[in-house]
């Protein structure tokens, strides 16, 4: 364990958060030799904690069979600021750096009513760039970001809305099985790069943000690119590749997802 590791170490708190986590993905309740089982624990270690998580409301314990379950503390604690306005705290500087350095106008969309919604955008520096209105809506199966939204969504959720799309139904089977073939390309790359199918002249990169359970994700990366414009400032498209990667990590790092964690 090196200096840094030793520094910032807080046994305590990992041990609650270990177990806050662990009963979030239980779909029942468990005891306490179970949950410190779950986490590799003794039940002795885990004694206190669960005294003191249960104490100020995080858990709850049932009076007959003893076991341990997750209160709706979390849940309460998580609603008190809106969710969007935090994603749009967390993305507009790295957003707005990653602008700068490709001279390429970037946006996040997030899904919402069954279309891709803009809920931040961050302009090019040059002269001439593309401009999105923040809170747009746009059509999944027609967009680079809606395209993203649902390759990462689980197959229930994303059938059900297909079957629900109006643009979607009107295609013929053969292109709606090229269509699904298509979002499971854009998830074993982990990014979509094509022309815009809206917009004559722009390609479009995204990319997908905050990767949690399921494959799911939070949001989506997306850099609309002018095709004929400046082009003595061009930026080789792997170049921008890289870029977009590293804006997402810092967006992942402010929102909580994939942190910098000196413990590893």
């Amino acid at each position: 364990m090196n200096e840094k590791e030793s520094k910032y170490q807080a046994p305590a708190l990992d041990k609650g958060l270990d177990i806050l986590e662990y009963l979030s993905v239980q779909s029942i309740p468990l005891s306490q030799t179970e949950i410190a089982a779950g986490i590799g624990k003794t039940p002795n270690e885990i004694y206190r904690m669960l005294m003191s998580l249960e104490c100020r409301g995080y858990i709850l314990r049932d009076e007959v069979s003893g076991k341990y379950r997750l209160s709706l503390k979390l849940f309460y604690l998580s609603h008190r600021h809106s969710p969007i306005d935090e994603l749009r705290k967390a993305a507009q500087l790295p957003l707005e750096e990653l602008a700068n350095t490709i001279h390429q106008s970037c946006h996040l969309s997030i899904l919402y009513l069954n279309q891709a919604m803009v809920v931040i955008h961050a302009k090019s520096p040059g002269p001439i760039a593309l401009s999105i209105e923040e809170g747009s809506f746009f059509p999944l199966p027609l967009t680079a970001p809606g395209k993203v939204l649902l390759a990462y969504l689980p197959d229930d959720e994303r059938n059900t809305i297909l079957r629900n799309n109006v643009i979607f139904k009107k295609y013929p089977k053969v292109q709606q099985e090229d269509f699904l073939a298509s979002l499971q390309d854009i998830q074993q790359r982990g990014f979509y790069f094509k022309n815009s199918d809206p917009v004559s002249g722009v390609t479009d990169l995204s990319v997908p943000v905050g990767i949690t359970g399921n494959n799911r994700i939070v949001a989506c990366l997306t850099i609309s690119m002018l095709n004929a414009v400046n082009k003595e400032q061009d930026t080789e498209h792997d170049v921008i590749l890289t870029e977009a990667h590293k804006c997402v990590k810092k967006i992942e790092e402010r929102i909580g997802i994939n942190p910098i964690c000196p413990n590893g």
